[in-house]
């Protein structure tokens, strides 16, 4: 096997074999394939690009390039999260403590920022005497006590990664797809967790800017992931604007801490809520809805918090400490105001993580220094009422000269309109190895006056979505149809409910009377609305029996939607104009 024949073969967009891609990397890593070579074919993978198996193969050879960490030793489903680069993400130490509260067991790997993003180490090493690097027993004997661990990448993990984005980076293929998901894939198959959560950023402040390009991206590492025996979903999450409120290390930690004490901005808790509950589904402990509840359960009771202390402590720091004067006060801080009044409209999320990097903040090249007490905090986001002069964000470092440059920067970043605008949804769709979830906001459906007087929205979106996770409950062998359901109560509880079918045909039950049955058996007998879904060319309607179901039990809305993102919202009385109702029992009686 010869280096030139595959250059040509790859030059010719023809594909690669599994055999030929490993040699090509053990033998790149070995010295034994030229700089030049490997260079040629870097750039004819960016114009032919490869196949989703090329994909895989390729990033099997570069996680087996190194050292396989077997996390055999820790007990249960182990699953990792991984996040592309957002700022203002610091899910992964409210996510990470929720899920080992709750009985999963996280053992991560991290590494640090560059650029734009913060890393998920350096945010960690803002804490006084914390430890990133430990000892192999030392790391599985904290995930099996505490269940969570987090830290620094080794360096023998993937060394084909470091070696082939050293010359992507110089010869201008960064930016091609299999290369990036093959990049993220090796690090993750090496560090040896069984189930895989990614949290794909789409945005300004992402590295993917829409939404077609991150679906593409997310489609192709959950095909690596699952191609290698990794259970692997992915969350598109929205990245037009900073998450949460707070953005620098010491900040970020402190934002933390008062999000797993309830306290934190609303947009971080709720995606760190959805992320947590994906990761512990994939962890096999209990239906998606099931897991919802036991991450929600771990946040209002502190035993997320615990959690995070309990680890941090357990690597010798205290992380109460990024709230201690010392790590607050900055030398500097400066405000950026609004310029007239109106909606914020618009904030370009990269050139505000390029004003924190300009504060000291973040690092542009590896050698740079970070300040971890440096920082922005994010008063006003897209869709908010502003008025001139009030202020947008408090800008705080140790450099005045780098604060005035950041604040023109932040100044630059946000624009302010005459009309109000709606933020995306925090969750743009959910990939899985059966297809995408999209979850584009639709228009809000008003229920109107409920029982108390009071006039609510139903959020649409989330109840679809957990429609979309009860379809994965389904039981088909006979039709291999699947379908979703998930029931709103009048008191704010949802249940979800698949179809089951069985051998005898007749005994076969739909998933929206599962769900109903499910609810009416704990109690609640009042619903705002119904959710529907399943992979069907139109919208999924659902049969005269649960039409009859739906009308018995007066559900108002009725949301019906297929696996393509088409949604389509009908009354009760829509969908069955002449039901069978109790009163003409009645009249049949007299």
């Amino acid at each position: 096997m010869h280096m030139y024949d595959l250059l040509i073969k790859k030059r010719d967009g023809e594909a690669l074999s599994a055999e030929e891609i490993c040699y090509m990397i053990h033998a790149y890593v070995a010295g034994e394939i030229e700089e030049y070579q490997m260079s040629a074919m870097l750039m004819a993978i960016y114009f032919q690009g490869m196949t989703d198996e090329e994909t895989a193969a390729l990033t099997k050879a570069m996680a087996e390039s190194g050292t396989m960490v077997d996390l055999s030793a820790i007990d249960g489903i182990k699953v990792d999260k991984h996040s592309t680069g957002g700022v203002g993400d610091k899910t992964t130490f409210i996510v990470g403590p929720l899920v080992a509260a709750c009985g999963g067991k996280v053992a991560k790997m991290s590494g640090r920022g560059l650029g734009h993003t913060g890393g998920t180490i350096d945010k960690m090493e803002s804490i006084p005497h914390v430890r990133i690097a430990l000892a192999q027993d030392e790391f599985f004997r904290i995930v099996n006590t505490i269940g969570v661990s987090i830290v620094g990448q080794s360096d023998t993990l993937a060394p084909a990664d470091k070696k082939l984005y050293a010359l992507r980076d110089v010869i201008g293929t960064v930016d091609s797809m299999p290369l990036i998901a093959s990049s993220v894939m090796s690090k993750k198959l090496a560090s040896g967790s069984d189930a895989i959560l990614l949290d794909v950023k789409v945005g300004s402040g992402a590295f993917m800017k829409t939404v077609d390009d991150g679906l593409a991206l997310a489609r192709l590492m959950v095909h690596i992931g699952e191609a290698n025996g990794r259970r692997t979903v992915a969350l598109l999450t929205d990245m037009d604007c900073p998450l949460g409120q707070a953005v620098g290390n010491a900040n970020e930690m402190r934002e933390v801490i008062a999000t797993l004490r309830g306290k934190g901005p609303a947009d971080l808790t709720e995606e760190a809520l959805l992320i947590a509950a994906n990761m512990l589904y994939l962890c096999g402990k209990g239906s998606y809805e099931a897991c919802q509840v036991k991450v929600k359960n771990a946040l209002s009771d502190g035993s997320g918090l615990e959690k995070l202390a309990a680890m941090i402590e357990a690597q010798g720091g205290d992380v109460f400490a990024v709230e201690t004067k010392e790590a607050v006060i900055t030398a500097h801080e400066a405000y950026v105001y609004a310029s007239s009044n109106g909606y914020v409209t618009h904030m370009d999320a990269e050139a505000i993580g390029l004003s924190a990097v300009h504060l000291g903040a973040g690092r542009l090249n590896k050698g740079d220094t970070i300040n971890y007490r440096a920082g922005i905090y994010v008063l006003k986001k897209i869709g908010d009422t502003v008025q001139a002069g009030e202020a947008l964000a408090k800008l705080t470092s140790d450099s005045k000269e780098g604060l005035a440059d950041a604040c023109k920067r932040y100044a630059a970043a946000v624009t302010i309109g005459d009309t109000p605008v709606q933020r995306a949804p925090l969750i743009l769709a959910r990939v899985t190895k059966d297809g995408v979830e999209r979850f584009d906001r639709g228009q809000d459906i008003r229920e109107g006056q409920l029982a108390d007087g009071s006039s609510k929205e139903i959020d649409s979106d989330e109840l679809l979505r957990q429609a979309r996770m009860s379809r994965e409950q389904a039981y088909v062998p006979y039709s291999h149809f699947p379908v979703g359901a998930a029931v709103l109560t009048e008191s704010g509880a949802i249940y979800g409910g698949c179809n089951i079918e069985n051998a005898s045909f007749g005994l076969t039950n739909c998933a929206e009377r599962t769900a109903i049955y499910k609810a009416v058996a704990d109690g609640h007998t009042r619903f705002k609305a119904l959710a529907v879904i399943a992979d069907t060319p139109d919208v999924c309607a659902p049969c005269g029996a649960c039409r009859q179901v739906i009308s018995e039990f007066a559900i108002p809305y009725i949301i019906l939607a297929n696996m393509e993102g088409r949604v389509a919202t009908y009354t009760a009385e829509e969908l069955l104009p002449l039901s069978f109702r109790a009163k003409d029992i009645k009249q049949n009686k007299q």
